[in-house]
């Protein structure tokens, strides 16, 4: 009965209609989104058409459509006209209502009938939702029998048909909606420069309108002649004048054309796609100071316009007793009252920073420095989250008027959009109802959150933690866990406040400053509660290169290996998978004059990981440095865990109180740093507000690197925020013309295999599943939610006596979009000193099942002395 779009659930009548629907409509080909494969039964996904076409040729050549040699074209009972997709259908059945002429409804039982286009509208979404292609009317489904079976990209209906098949109308929206997609991915995507674009429009209008004439001339006159006609060569010329100037693309690209000129192109964006428009706040009109506000109700209604993203939103459950997995299993979210009900709240956690667009090192690098606050929908799961789309722009200020004005005066418009939030809620329209939300936390770096929260922004004060009330003078002699150091509570917030007001000699008053704006504004969301700590600036661009440069001292004095000989270790050895994309840099010869290796937190988090396969077998057993960076290793792959327990959250506080000790046994001439004093405070945090990692700036940070690059392309400084936020407003409603969610499983590349000629375990296995399956889709790669599986990687599987059990992937099962690994069994011996895992084949062979996995990410194993070896990115918490 034709083919499925597996996004809108659309039928089209032939193949090569349902590509043209996809690249048309959904616009996912070059974007970097994935294209299901045509196929229900086949679970690849492909970034361009020309990988899907390949991909249908080489696999599924000699496979039929649902109902081989029958075409379906949709009938309009207003006019008799006909459509190749139900799209198309109701575009033209759209065109009907914008005139009010009548038109009765087209599904089965029906007798509505309406002249008013909204009324129809609404009428479909609330009676027909669900509808699928034997729901139509039989006078609305025209079959015709097909010429031909082999499914080619050309339609199959013959000259006489097509003629009265295309609504004209609808095919120039079609038309006009796919050219403009195209121009705003050009701006928006690739920043090409508006001046580029409109040379580009009007050397294309030229050749699609004048250009063209001769040869749509040529094309007429040889038509005619070969079905025997004789029309004189003045109509010819002037059909084929009037063709190209009635051209779709001639139309929209003319003087007069949606799309002629940057200011239409602009305007047209902005009413036909999911734009959302900046708006400009003046704080000062004399000096032109001001900032860039993006409506954060606004957008939370365009996100959550789409059912699939609603879906994933509001289907939150929070994990068993026990464990943390995500911030719905923190105290600080199941103590907030405003949660403690049955109906779903939204969650915001907004990201606070300052970046530069300009040369850090240049003329330039404090006159456009910018403060930007970005926000994310807590309620997605973190697959979701983590996608630079899913986090949206809230706001971009210059950072001196940030310090001139305060964030009180800059965050007015957002405050006041979290206010209704709060109390008032948003519509959201696939719902039909308000739903309420709040802030949950702010997620910042140590500066960046003590400069919203009212803190002092200097870290060489008496009261530098926004967790504890100690005096820093005591961190070096005092552990948290001892219990000397008062958390913050919200009284004693509220009187620091009130004598800082009433007496400003008294500034700052245990570390505070002034109030938080956020606090004073927001009933649900408070100072003690809402500023998560951030493992990225704390860890991994903190203690962890300052401890590897003090490390690193000790051992080129003990001449264990040379500052070179660590460098060509370093850059020799044999990285593999993620390790290779975040492979460490090479240490700077001066690192022990600044007391870093410098490095960005990827860099740094991979070379304390893989530092014991680099030069463990180079430093002696039981050095009491060595230990030290152990512990470190022990400490990060225990914070950076995407699942807690009760004795887990007990280790990490056991190691970092042995972490202390030791390092203050092997530099005792070296201060602990107020980073080191944070650290203490995570098993506590983690109780709070979850996984770290869910509320770190890891994710966050990435989105800096969308403005510096409209920047660099674009060059233009003359109003830096309205071109930034306005150039991520389009590339926002760019991707959010497609109305896909990033599928969980993507495959580029199968082959089918009979089970019989399968192990004689992996068979029993899979027909324990599936009793009735004869053939297996195998697979060299998969990536799934977000993970790329490759043949090679180690996996964890269970555990024996505490201790994880390891299996290498041989081949990839994808069976009824679900993931099955077919692995060999590896046995695993501790090596301490490596803090790594020796592995040895054990001659089985199994299937495991990704969901069941002990943890989901995959390692790397490597070739040490005579030992094959794998050490963990993260510690792996029994379930």
């Amino acid at each position: 009965m034709g083919w499925q779009c597996k996004i809108c659930k659309s039928f089209s009548t032939t193949k090569g209609n349902l590509l043209r629907h996809y690249r048309l409509q959904h616009a996912t080909f070059g974007r970097g989104q994935h294209q299901p494969c045509l196929y229900g039964s086949c679970p690849c996904t492909f970034k361009t058409q020309g990988a899907l076409r390949t991909h249908l040729s080489r696999y599924h050549a000699a496979e039929e459509s649902p109902r081989p040699g029958v075409i379906t074209a949709f009938k309009c009972l207003a006019c008799t006209a006909f459509c190749s997709t139900q799209k198309d259908y109701f575009q033209h059945i759209g065109n009907h209502l914008k005139r009010h002429e009548t038109v009765f409804c087209v599904f089965n039982g029906c007798d509505f009938r309406t002249n008013i286009y909204n009324t129809f509208l609404k009428h479909k979404g609330r009676r027909h939702t669900s509808c699928s292609l034997t729901d139509f009317k039989k006078e609305v489904l025209e079959s015709h029998p097909s010429q031909n079976t082999d499914h080619s990209d050309v339609p199959e209906l013959n000259n006489d048909e097509c003629s009265s098949d295309v609504d004209p109308e609808s095919a120039s929206c079609t038309v006009l909606q796919g050219l403009g997609l195209l121009l705003l991915k050009l701006e928006s995507t690739y920043n090409v420069s508006v001046r580029c674009i409109d040379a580009l429009v009007e050397d294309l209008f030229y050749i699609s309108s004048s250009a063209s004439v001769e040869a749509v001339k040529n094309i007429i006159d040889s038509a005619l002649k070969s079905n025997k006609c004789t029309v004189d060569h003045t109509i010819i010329k002037d059909l084929a004048e009037q063709l190209c100037s009635s051209h779709p693309i001639s139309r929209a690209l003319g003087a007069g054309g949606p799309l002629g000129s940057a200011f239409k192109r602009n305007k047209y964006f902005k009413k036909h796609f999911q734009f959302v428009d900046p708006i400009e706040y003046i704080l000062d009109a004399e000096q032109k100071k001001s900032f860039q506000y993006v409506p954060v109700l606004k957008t939370l209604q365009v996100v959550l316009k789409n059912k699939d993203i609603a879906v994933e939103a509001f289907s939150r459950c929070s994990s068993s007793t026990g464990h943390f997995k995500s911030i719905f299993d923190g105290t600080c979210f199941k103590d907030n009252d405003f949660y403690a009900v049955e109906e779903t709240r939204l969650s915001i956690i907004i990201y606070v920073d300052e970046f530069e667009v300009c040369n850090p090192l240049g003329t330039s690098r404090k006159k456009h420095k910018i403060t930007a606050v970005y926000w994310v929908l807590a309620n997605l799961p973190l697959r979701l989250q983590s996608a630079l789309t899913s986090i949206q722009l809230a706001l971009l200020c210059k950072s001196v008027d940030v310090k001139q004005f305060e964030y009180k005066v800059v965050l007015d418009p957002l405050l006041k959009d979290l206010v209704t939030l709060e109390q008032e809620g948003v519509f959201i329209s696939c719902l039909g109802r308000n739903i309420k939300g709040t802030l949950h936390c702010v997620v910042a770096d140590n500066l960046g959150a003590h400069a919203i929260s009212g803190l002092v922004e200097s870290f060489n004060g008496p009261y530098v933690c926004r967790f504890c009330l100690g005096h820093s003078s005591e961190y070096q002699t005092y552990e948290v866990r001892s219990g000397v150091f008062p958390l913050r509570k919200k009284d004693d917030y509220v009187l620091h406040v009130q004598a800082v007001k009433e007496n400003p000699n008294l500034v700052p008053h245990f570390g505070l400053k002034r109030s938080c704006p956020l606090t004073d504004q927001l009933n649900h969301f408070h100072f003690v509660s809402g500023y998560p700590p951030d493992v990225l600036h704390d860890l991994f661009e903190g203690i962890v290169p300052r401890e590897l440069a003090l490390c690193f001292q000790v051992f080129l004095k003990k001449h264990y290996f040379s500052l070179t000989e660590l460098n060509n270790i370093i850059t020799c050895f044999p990285y593999k998978g993620s390790d290779k994309l975040n492979s460490p840099q090479t240490i700077p010869p001066n690192f022990a004059g600044r007391k870093t290796i410098g490095g960005n937190a990827h860099e740094n988090w991979a070379l304390i990981r893989l530092l014991p396969l680099l030069v463990g077998l180079r430093v002696p057993e039981g050095d009491p440095v060595w230990q030290l960076l152990l512990t470190l290793k022990d400490i990060v792959e225990l914070v950076v865990a995407p699942v807690h327990t009760t004795q887990s959250i007990a280790y990490l506080e056991f190691k970092i109180s042995e972490h202390r000790v030791r390092y203050l046994e092997v530099f005792p001439d070296q201060r602990l740093t107020p980073k080191h004093h944070f650290l203490e405070h995570y098993p506590a945090l983690i109780e709070k507000y979850g996984p770290l990692v869910g509320v770190w700036t890891m994710r966050f940070e990435a989105k800096h690197r969308f403005f510096k690059q409209v920047v660099r392309h674009t060059n233009n400084f003359k109003n830096v925020l309205l071109t930034l936020s306005t150039r991520h407003q389009m590339m926002m409603a760019y991707h959010m013309q497609s109305k896909e969610v990033k599928p969980a499983l993507l495959v580029t590349k199968i082959s089918r295999m009979p089970v019989d000629v399968l192990h004689p375990d992996i068979q029993a296995d899979l027909r324990a599943r599936s009793p009735s399956l004869t053939c297996v889709q195998l697979a060299t790669t998969v990536t799934y939610s977000g993970t790329r599986y490759t043949a090679g990687m180690i996996l964890s599987n269970g555990s024996t006596c505490g201790l994880p059990d390891f299996a290498e992937i041989i081949q990839i099962v994808v069976l009824d979009n679900s993931v099955y690994f077919i692995v060999k069994l590896l046995a695993a011996w501790y090596v301490e000193h490596l803090r790594s895992f020796q592995l040895e084949d054990t001659g089985k062979i199994s299937l495991l099942e990704q969901q069941k996995l002990g943890d989901m990410w995959p390692l790397a194993s490597y070739n040490v002395g005579r030992k094959r070896l794998v050490t963990l990115k993260r510690y792996i918490c029994a379930e």
